[in-house]
């Protein structure tokens, strides 16, 4: 008796394969600065911890759907492999991207001597196709949520 898996035809080619496993693993991830500090309040430093997160990610085989980094938090959606569970995605993204921030702005030192840019905290929610577009919207329109006025 063997059976074969029917996908809908839009969701088909969106699954990742491989040798015994297909599916996807969606992720909105939230973290936040030690002590809250507002680190990336300036544009070339929201642009150098973009840019290190999605290093870390590349290197890691973390797909970034969505970034938003604000002055003292990072708001992320990402796409997992399935061998992979989001408590180690989201220690590799904080724990590379202080590295590589550390390294690249070695004054942020005198913030943070012992390295720990980030706090231990996080906020981590799987997601769905369905709920994939409303999570990018949600991290997409963080800058007028945290200004007070929040545009549909």
């Amino acid at each position: 008796m063997e059976y074969q898996i029917q996908f809908s035809e839009s969701y088909a080619e969106k699954y990742e394969r491989s040798k015994h496993s297909i599916g996807i693993s969606m992720w909105h991830f939230e973290w936040c600065t030690k002590y809250r500090y507002q680190m990336f309040r300036k544009e070339e430093q929201r642009n150098l911890i973009t840019a290190c997160i999605r290093r870390v990610a590349s290197m890691h085989g973390i797909k970034v759907i969505e970034l938003n980094v604000q002055p003292e938090h990072v708001h992320c959606v990402v796409g997992i492999k399935l061998s992979m569970s989001p408590t180690q995605a989201l220690q590799i993204l904080k724990g590379g991207s202080a590295y590589l921030y550390f390294r690249a702005n070695e004054k942020v030192r005198l913030r943070y001597p012992l390295g720990h840019l980030w706090s231990p905290g996080k906020f981590v929610a799987s997601l769905g196709f369905i709920q994939l577009e409303t999570a990018k919207h949600y991290v997409r329109n963080q800058d007028a949520h945290h200004s007070g006025s929040l545009a549909l």
